[in-house]
């Protein structure tokens, strides 16, 4: 596959595919679990959060701490581009060797590119399936943004595939060849001792009972929105009769979904930005805990 060209597309700003559909957090929500378990099937990025992230003993805070700097290398407008350097900056120290023996560094493009892949590829696919349905005008326009965006973080162009065709081989490719089952992986999807999310209003008591039914629910969806050869390196079973009640719950949300107020729909990273605000800080309830 031939490299990107180092010219710059501009990054996303008002208007943009990428500013409607990236901080669609509701359904983002829904895309959690795939997001983070198909980050830490790569090797390194897996051995990365394995060694080096206290992710799993804070979930729900690192989570909601994170979404503000990564919404905001789009949504930052004129410092978008300082909040894309502070973002890649965080990563700079994360390096060591994996469990089998192979180096690894977070600022490895084809590593740090593999993430930002995630994020795009997730737009995709929750459009797909519960949202707006794109034609391939908007793939490649959402996909043209996204390089722009990448490129704000400055670690090197060479694995970034210069349209959206060459994007799908890439995805089938890292599907198929490269990504694996990892700990960090598995440790995404082992989801039955999740905490109660913060803010969630629910008493402890409701939580403990409804945490794993939903848990699982949460997993089977995930599994349903897998590259099929994700699936099946994770070892995981999917009938038609799965896929039968997949569509039919991804039909129903998207039904629910259309009746979202646009209001209701962003991130308040992004809900700032649309309204023409300075960027928001993250809550302190979601600040990192003192040991």
């Amino acid at each position: 596959m031939p490299p990107h060209r180092e010219a710059r597309t501009p990054a996303p700003g008002p208007g943009s595919l990428t500013w409607r559909y990236f901080a669609q957090w509701p359904l983002g929500a829904l895309l959690a679990l795939w997001a983070g378990s198909m980050q830490n099937m790569h090797p390194g990025l897996g051995a990365g959060v394995e060694q080096h992230s206290d992710f799993f003993n804070e979930r729900w805070q690192r989570l909601f701490r994170s979404l503000y700097p990564i919404y905001g290398v789009v949504y930052d407008g004129d410092r978008a581009a300082a909040t894309a350097r502070e973002v890649r900056d965080y990563h700079a120290g994360i390096m060591g060797v994996d469990a089998r023996g192979r180096p690894y560094h977070a600022l490895d493009p084809d590593t740090y590119f593999w993430a930002h892949a995630t994020f795009f590829e997730g737009m995709i696919v929750a459009q797909g399936l519960f949202g707006d349905r794109l034609t391939d005008a908007e793939k490649e326009q959402l996909y043209r943004e996204s390089t722009g965006w990448y490129a704000l973080y400055g670690v090197g162009m060479r694995p970034v595939p210069p349209d959206y065709a060459a994007f799908r081989a890439y995805w089938d490719r890292m599907c198929t060849e490269v990504l694996e089952d990892t700990p960090a992986a598995r440790q995404v999807l082992d989801v039955e001792g999740l905490a109660k999310p913060p803010a969630a209003g629910l008493p402890d008591a409701v939580w403990r009972v409804v945490r794993r039914p939903i848990g699982r629910a949460n997993v089977w969806l995930t599994v349903g929105m897998y590259h099929p050869a994700v699936r099946e390196r994770l070892g995981y079973r999917w009938t038609a009769r799965d896929e039968r009640r997949f569509r039919r719950v991804c039909a129903a949300v998207r039904r629910v979904w259309a009746l979202v107020p646009e209001s209701r729909r962003y991130h308040p990273r992004a809900r700032a930005a649309l309204s023409g605000r300075p960027p928001v800080p993250a809550p302190a309830r979601f600040a990192k805990r003192r040991r």
